[in-house]
């Protein structure tokens, strides 16, 4: 899928706005796979869900929806480490939470809310997403994921500003 510079540029703006919003920064602070963050996470997820959105033959995907809710598909505050008998029940319920946090601090869209709402399955096998925007942010979070839970946290640690720095641009 190609994409005029003025897109590109759009989308690089919207992705600059959440790099550097305080709201989404306390999202450093909630530890993920393995020695990242979701900050990181999030915006790696967002970069692999753009790359493969343009690499994809399919027409008429709506790129801002996707990225924003690349982002904010984690956008749930708290940390579920620090009592354990939540573990079972965020993995269902914390894509609701990050979309109410969303609506709440960013007024997201209907299809922004859909996209983080789903991007659990098939974990949370009732909530199937139904656009391919969602389907594409889905995969690229299994994908982000797996690839965090694998690497060591020895390795991100060296290479850390790597990480910080891959992800200080969408493009």
């Amino acid at each position: 899928m190609e994409i005029s510079n003025e897109t590109k540029e759009k989308l690089e703006a919207i992705y600059q706005t959440f790099l550097n919003d305080e709201k989404i920064k306390r999202m450093k602070d909630i530890k993920m796979h393995r020695g990242s963050n979701c900050y990181e996470h999030s915006f790696k997820v967002a970069k692999k869900a753009m790359k493969m959105a343009l690499r994809s033959h399919k027409k008429n995907l709506n790129l801002e929806a996707l990225l924003i809710g690349a982002i904010l598909h984690d956008y749930y505050l708290y940390d579920w480490r620090e009592d354990r008998s939540k573990l079972k029940k965020h993995a269902k319920k914390h894509p609701y939470i990050a979309a109410e946090n969303a609506m709440r601090d960013f007024g997201i869209s209907e299809e922004v809310k859909k996209i983080i709402e789903s991007h659990m399955w098939p974990f949370n096998f009732k909530n199937f997403p139904e656009t391919k925007e969602a389907r594409i942010v889905d995969i690229a979070d299994n994908n982000v994921a797996l690839c965090e839970a694998l690497t060591s946290i020895a390795y991100k640690n060296k290479h850390r500003q790597k990480y910080l720095d891959h992800i200080s641009r969408l493009f």
